[in-house]
């Protein structure tokens, strides 16, 4: 499922938080090598998940309002069906 799209506007945000959330790990990674107290690493990773979770749900937010969107108004009923059997799929990976 590796397409190539053009860039969304919402991406330049996106790519920033990735950059935050690199930076946290980063910090997790110093936590880890100065032997800081498990629970506080541990609260650490949490927050990285969690902005992790974040992130993954803005994404499909964008494809939803950006690529569903625009398929449903100018796509083939099979083009429309095909968007939303992407989505179903991600949904069904990540576990909702």
């Amino acid at each position: 499922m590796k397409k190539i799209a053009p860039r969304h506007a919402r991406h330049t945000g996106e790519l920033l938080r990735l950059k935050r959330i690199q930076g946290q790990i980063a910090g997790v990674e110093n936590m880890i090598l100065n032997e800081r107290y498990c629970p506080d690493i541990i609260l650490q990773v949490k927050a990285v998940t969690s902005a992790l979770k974040s992130l993954e749900l803005s994404i499909l937010e964008g494809h939803i309002r950006h690529c569903l969107a625009k398929t449903l108004a100018k796509g083939s009923k099979k083009e429309v069906q095909k968007k939303i059997d992407e989505i179903i799929l991600v949904l069904d990976r990540r576990g909702f």
